[in-house]
């Protein structure tokens, strides 16, 4: 079982910040470090000093860490046109050595996109899809030729493909409840499908469904991985969770029914039950990034029990 620290920089986080949680991130042994893709913060708090741009973070991050794998849960199509975006996690993915995925959805917080000027179209799923089929396709057209793409939103006439990424195939991530069109995506262009913040029955069929989607699709359902985003409160004791929770604005009780929360045992034995269910790969949400002692808990006594 693969644990990744997951954050959500929108809620109020400098660079400096990410980065030292990204370097944390890769001393204490976990295996990659993402963020969320957001302009605008949710719920409480002031988000100060006010949002980061996910790729250039992850650019920087590319030049700052070694080892760890970098990537977006999930990078708003809304946000960047997709050839753009296909130049972009290629100049990252060689920045990095090879070391960035591609978490891509299709956008959904209307009121960042108020905030900030950005169009918020109606049609986001078939716009999607079309952005998958242009950058996988990009990346796929062999250095020499060029591209083309007549869809209903992007037109693209002779593109050079280029750059390249550094590896041979940017993993791509696609994610989501919907129980349709999410795994018929996820089956035609997902190298791992991920369940955000979903219990374990919730999981079960959204799993099945992307499994019926890829056999229908001609594809091994094996060949994707599976994962699930849940957020992380874990303390030595009830006492450090409680502390923990507050520090969050939740209840111990809450975090315990929807995330993985409690000491380390209870939290073993819940990502156990994921893994029962064919998750591959928990995505740790953590809230606060000034509690690296979270962190280090984490990795001694969860993630050194997984093996």
């Amino acid at each position: 079982m693969d644990l990744r620290i997951f954050t959500e920089p929108q809620q109020g986080a400098t660079y400096d910040t990410l980065l030292t949680v990204a370097k944390a991130t890769e001393d204490l042994g976990f295996d990659a470090f993402f963020r969320s893709d957001h302009y605008l913060k949710m719920g409480s708090g002031d988000g100060l000093p006010g949002p980061t741009d996910a790729w250039i973070t992850l650019a920087g991050l590319a030049r700052e860490t070694q080892r760890i794998r970098l990537g977006t849960l999930m990078t708003a199509g809304t946000f960047r046109l997709p050839g753009v975006l296909a130049i972009q996690v290629a100049q990252v993915d060689q920045m990095s050595g090879g070391r960035i995925e591609l978490g891509l959805g299709s956008g959904w917080f209307e009121e960042e996109h108020k905030a900030y000027g950005i169009p918020f179209p109606k049609e986001k799923m078939a716009r999607l899809e079309e952005q998958l089929e242009i950058v996988t396709g990009l990346w796929a057209t062999e250095t020499g030729q060029t591209y083309d793409f007549h869809g209903t939103y992007y037109d693209l006439t002779r593109s050079p493909a280029l750059p390249k990424p550094a590896q041979t195939k940017v993993p791509v991530l696609i994610g989501g409840h919907g129980a349709v069109r999410t795994p018929r995506l996820a089956a035609r262009y997902a190298d791992e499908f991920n369940m955000p913040f979903a219990s374990i029955e919730d999981s079960v069929r959204q799993f099945d469904r992307v499994r019926a989607a890829a056999q229908e699709a001609g594809r091994d359902p094996g060949d994707l991985v599976y994962s699930n985003a849940l957020i992380a409160c874990v303390g030595k004791d009830d006492q450090e969770v409680a502390r923990r929770a507050a520090a969050i604005g939740r209840e111990p009780d809450e975090l315990r029914t929807n995330g993985l929360a409690g000491t380390p045992a209870e939290v073993v034995d819940k990502i156990g039950r994921y893994a029962e269910i064919g998750a591959r790969r928990v995505y740790l949400q953590i809230l606060d990034l000034s509690d690296l002692d979270h962190l280090e808990l984490i990795s001694s006594q969860v993630q050194s029990q997984l093996g």
